[in-house]
């Protein structure tokens, strides 16, 4: 999509055209690169887990649980985006927009909305921006009042992905846990700590020798002194089962990946193979992980860095809230966003070859609790700022649309 002019000294100039007119079909898909199979209509079923503040009943959270059914469309954009610049020549972004719709398994109400694009970038020299093979970022807009820009890579794999390996935790994944244990926020000086994959909430709080929050832990019936699913709920949502597709609901409630991953095995076990495309993404650089399940103060952690991560959340007043040391504290507040998606063709000697997306999202909201953590509560009282996990998980197959 560039023109070629030859300048008054004779040389070559690529200039991007100021009309950017549209190309054939084989241009635009080849335009996308590695992501030129995420176009299409999407759908599956997945999970969702959130703690939310509980102002209503001065609880410490809500924990809200959800079996989801989940339709993602995305178009490619079929122009070049012209980026401009004077450290080098301006580049030519290409991309796909999306809408993703979430609702409930069981009531069919409405959980999550969600436009935004995902973009393909060249590799820059100003600024110096390299990836293997290719710089992607995404760009998603929330109706509760958030917009996130998360930047990283998409590389090919070969064979099956989600499923525990040595290193990393998960196949082709960045990120070594999407555990929903909650943690301590960080501060101007504190980095977060995000808990190691295979902690719970109930082990955690006995390691740190604080009370556990009761709403993770499904020995503890929901109710009045434990709001979670189905608490409350009009019309009621259906218990918990006892286990999702053969992974018990402890499980799933501490790593929800595992959803994927048990998919990926019964799959294996059929005689499938995979390939494809595997996207990691984060609005930040750096992300700090305990490095051992149910870990304390003074534990190993690992500082994991995020190939051509970039980017940042912005929130609305109301979400920022008020100070966290206030009467109320502050409302909760996304403060990081990190996901794997992995596009994944799957192919069987006997059985036709079909197309199916696997994603992993953890949001970190900031909240501070109601109920000190501390035995003896300080004087004067002090609220305790935490960082709560909303982890996203689902297996989609492509449809017709």
């Amino acid at each position: 999509m560039t023109k070629n002019i030859q300048s008054s000294e004779g040389s070559q100039d690529n200039i991007i055209q100021t009309v950017r007119f549209v190309p054939d079909n084989a241009e635009v898909f080849a335009d996308l690169g590695l992501l030129n199979e995420f176009a299409g209509t999407w759908e599956g079923e997945g999970f969702n887990l959130i703690a939310r503040p509980d102002f209503h009943d001065k609880a410490n959270l809500y924990l809200q649980l959800n079996q989801t059914r989940e339709t993602l469309r995305l178009e490619p954009i079929g122009s070049p985006i012209p980026n401009r610049g004077f450290g080098q020549d301006d580049i030519e972004l290409f991309g796909l927009s999306y809408l993703q719709k979430i609702k409930d398994v069981f009531t069919g109400g409405a959980l999550h909305f969600e436009p935004g694009l995902w973009v393909t970038q060249p590799a820059t020299t100003y600024p110096p921006e390299t990836a293997p093979p290719q710089i992607v970022f995404r760009e998603g807009s929330i109706p509760h009042g958030s917009v996130f820009l998360a930047q990283g890579t998409a590389e090919h794999f070969s064979g099956p992905p989600t499923l525990k390996t040595a290193a990393p935790e998960y196949a082709f994944s960045r990120f070594p846990s999407f555990n929903s244990t909650p943690f301590g926020a960080a501060t101007s000086t504190v980095s977060a700590v995000i808990n190691a994959a295979g902690s719970s909430e109930k082990l955690t709080a006995a390691a740190l020798g604080v009370p556990p929050f009761n709403e993770y832990d499904t020995t503890v019936p929901e109710g009045p002194g434990n709001p979670r699913t189905p608490f409350a709920t009009n019309p009621p949502d259906p218990p918990l089962p006892p286990a999702i597709n053969g992974v018990p609901m402890q499980e799933v409630i501490n790593d929800p990946i595992k959803l994927l991953q048990q998919v990926i095995k019964q799959q294996v076990a059929e005689g499938h193979t995979f390939e494809g495309t595997v996207l990691n993404i984060a609005t930040q650089r750096t992300i700090r992980f305990s490095k051992s399940p149910n870990s304390k103060a003074g534990d190993p952690t690992v500082d994991v860095t995020v190939t051509d991560a970039a980017g940042g959340i912005e929130n609305i007043l109301f979400l920022e809230g008020g100070e966290p040391t206030g009467p109320q504290g502050s409302n909760a507040e996304i403060a990081l966003v990190y996901a794997t998606f992995w596009i994944e063709k799957v192919a069987h000697p006997l059985r036709p070859t079909f197309f199916q997306l696997q994603y992993a999202q953890m949001v970190i909201m900031d909240f501070p609790i109601f109920k000190l953590l501390n035995p003896v509560p300080p004087t004067p009282p002090v609220l305790v700022n935490l960082g709560w996990p909303h982890i996203s998980v689902a297996t989609l197959r492509k449809h017709f649309s």
